[in-house]
């Protein structure tokens, strides 16, 4: 799929003998091949570095809300080749109460959602990215910064080949695509925030009968024992239909909670799918894959996302929604919103006027989704609280208007101007809050 990583790729624009690339992107996931596939589609020299090789295992539950399905659709990415399984809505399921939600009619985003593993989904990104002209170097590790001593700017990166070797390569700007920890990021002196939600995720696979439910389904009440008693956990189980004869099951817990750091997940799930319904075939006989976990950096949980040349895309920067968990989407927008800013700074003639253009970027993403991280990380806090949760659940999962609301809120599924009642109440919160 890609070349090896000792080639080097030269760029068409300034500096054509002093670097490798215009623009050098640190990581292949969705973030990563959305930023490489939009700055090649607009004539940009790039080089996507991806330290495995495609196809790869990731940890995700495989769901893909409509926010997700309208930015493959932006990339030219259909879905009616096997693998792709839509999904109408969304089925929350607690307290004894079972509800279907269908995806809300908007005409910003499509009505459906999809799944399709991350074992492949990755790379049909990262071959959109080849396809406009991106260069892939697969095995290609990452090991730091090539700092400019005289700027204190970034201007490439050390890496080791397939082959072990290092190898150095230069571009004007970098971005760091290279997930939760990040360690381009920490390498610039760029941390996490302690004051921003993280979660954990978990999940495996499961031969099952309900491998084609068209809904996504997910379980508010996750129920653990701490201190000998039972505790009501703040985060949530879900049964995601994968279409090949395998359901994704998993669960995600914040860290809002003091036992947070107590919980066995693994122990917690095998113990959720042991009370599911025997015919459902969520048993150890079934399992197809181990249960692997991943942790899930939330709102913003990295800042800036711009510094001395180097711009935080998808999980490095934390662009985790607070709200649901979901990341792909986000990261997509991100990745989509970082390509502009550089192809803008690209065309600027000096570097006082690249610099302004670049520090667009952390000021976009602020105005974006700032005032609904905000939203998000008070809900965090709140669920964290389990007397709430109980009453939530019991008494809010009955009243179906809500519960729209509830969902268009989560999902972040309005539409910008013209919408409806809830859509106007769900933007002029996040208006209103303060930037994350």
């Amino acid at each position: 799929m890609s070349e090896t990583a000792t080639s080097s790729p030269r760029p068409r624009g300034r500096d054509r003998a002093e670097y490798d690339a215009d623009v050098i992107v640190v990581g292949a996931g969705p973030s990563g091949s959305t930023t490489a596939y939009y700055l090649a589609q607009s004539g940009l020299d790039v080089l996507l570095l991806e330290k495995t090789a495609f196809p790869r295992e990731k940890v995700c539950g495989d769901g893909l809300t409509p926010r997700a399905v309208k930015q493959l659709s932006a990339m030219g990415i259909t879905f009616e080749d096997e693998g792709w399984i839509k999904n109408h809505g969304l089925r929350i399921i607690g307290a004894g109460a079972r509800l279907e939600l269908p995806w809300p009619e908007l005409g910003s985003y499509p009505g459906f959602g999809l799944v399709r593993t991350r074992y492949d989904f990755d790379q049909i990104l990262a071959e959109r990215a080849v396809g406009a002209g991106a260069k892939l170097l697969e095995r290609t590790t990452v090991t730091g910064p090539l700092m400019d001593e005289r700027s204190n700017r970034i201007v490439g990166v050390h890496a080791r080949n397939a082959d072990r070797e290092p190898v150095t390569f230069r571009a004007p700007l970098v971005v760091a695509a290279d997930g939760n920890s990040s360690r381009l990021s920490v390498a610039m002196g760029i941390r996490k925030r302690d004051d921003r939600p993280m979660g954990v995720a978990v999940r495996t696979y499961f031969t099952s009968p309900r491998h084609d439910d068209d809904y996504l389904e997910s379980w508010l009440e996750l129920w653990d024992r701490s201190g000998g008693k039972d505790v009501l956990l703040p985060g949530y189980g879900w049964v995601f239909g994968v279409g090949d004869g395998t359901s994704n099951v998993g669960l995600g817990i914040l860290n809002s909670t003091a036992s947070f750091q107590d919980v066995d997940y693994r122990k917690l799930l095998r113990r959720w799918t042991d009370s599911m319904p025997e015919e459902w075939g969520f048993t150890e006989e079934n399992r197809t894959t181990p249960i692997r976990g991943a942790a899930l950096p939330m709102g913003f949980n990295r800042v800036p996302h711009y510094s001395r040349g180097l711009l935080l895309v998808g999980d490095a920067g934390g662009m985790v929604n607070p709200f649901n968990g979901e990341g792909i989407a986000y990261a997509m927008e991100a990745g989509a919103i970082a390509a502009d800013v550089i192809v803008q700074a690209h065309g600027r003639s000096t570097q006082q006027e690249r610099e302004r253009a670049l520090l667009r970027y952390p000021q976009t993403l602020s105005d974006t989704y700032g005032g609904y991280y905000t939203l998000g990380r008070y809900f965090v806090k709140v669920l964290g609280q389990p007397e709430f949760m109980k009453y939530a659940t019991k008494y809010g999962l009955r009243r179906q208007t809500l519960m729209k609301f509830v969902l268009k809120m989560m999902a972040n599924l309005t539409e910008p101007t013209q919408g409806d009642a809830m859509d106007r109440v769900i933007n002029g919160l996040t208006r209103i809050a303060p930037a994350a």
